[in-house]
């Protein structure tokens, strides 16, 4: 199974253990809006959860919801969801952010235990936003204390984990986010995948290049962030996909 599928899959089972007798667990991909300015093969929000619904859908009791432009029409879209995704820009431009209603919406699925998962600019927040954002992933993107920028990377090896189990090494020059804000000690964070401009592989231990990771909540439920996939051609990728 390749990565991000593997990934979304664990997020799911944080809620239950899916079964052939039961209805399929519903999983919905929320794609952002892409930018004008943004150049084209970058930023592609609803393309990519177009391709990671494409996957989903090969995964036995599953069933994927897709939503536009960053928020359903409807919120009522959400209700029964077992994981979300949001693949979105950030630094407060995430559509749930845009009023304190749709905020609550996504805290009360977070103290549900619903499955979360932020890619590439998702995990970037506002400070007066930082300790809740936290409090839903583990760690976060903060301007002023994080780092960013595009350069090459090799993922060759790692961690021994049902997100990796049989993800196949992948490189790719692709656009990042690191040096990431975690809770106190780390505390049910386990990283899975790192990258910094200084290296051209992937340095294992290293926390400032952490840009892979789950947290288990300590309220109940998992969440999952990845701050590359700023290049849509990553899902050229078999280990990457």
């Amino acid at each position: 199974m390749s990565f991000l599928r593997a990934v979304v899959a664990l997020v799911l089972l944080s809620v239950a253990v899916v079964r052939a007798e039961e209805a399929p667990r519903k999983i919905l991909l929320v794609a952002g809006t892409t930018a004008k300015v943004d150049a084209m093969g970058h930023h592609d929000y609803l393309a990519g959860c177009e391709c990671l619904r494409v996957l989903l859908n090969k995964t036995p009791g599953v069933t994927t919801v897709r939503v536009n432009e960053g928020w359903p029409e409807d919120v009522s879209v959400f209700d029964g969801a077992a994981s979300v995704v949001f693949y979105t820009d950030g630094g407060g431009k995430q559509a749930f952010l845009s009023s304190p209603e749709r905020t609550e919406l996504v805290q009360q699925m977070v103290d549900r235990g619903v499955g979360l998962v932020m890619i590439h600019q998702a995990v970037d927040y506002p400070k007066e936003y930082a300790d809740q954002a936290k409090s839903w992933l583990g760690g976060i993107y903060l301007a002023g204390e994080s780092g960013r920028g595009h350069w090459p990377s090799n993922h060759v090896d790692f961690p021994e984990h049902p997100v990796t189990r049989g993800v196949t090494p992948w490189t790719i020059k692709d656009g990042w986010l690191n040096g990431l804000q975690f809770v106190d000690d780390k505390q049910g964070i386990t990283p899975l995948v790192w990258s910094g401009k200084e290296y051209e592989e992937s340095k294992a231990g290293i926390d400032q290049h952490i840009v892979g990771w789950t947290y288990d909540r300590p309220n109940g439920g998992r969440s999952f962030n990845f701050t590359g996939l700023d290049a849509h051609s990553a899902w050229e990728l078999p280990g990457m996909r």
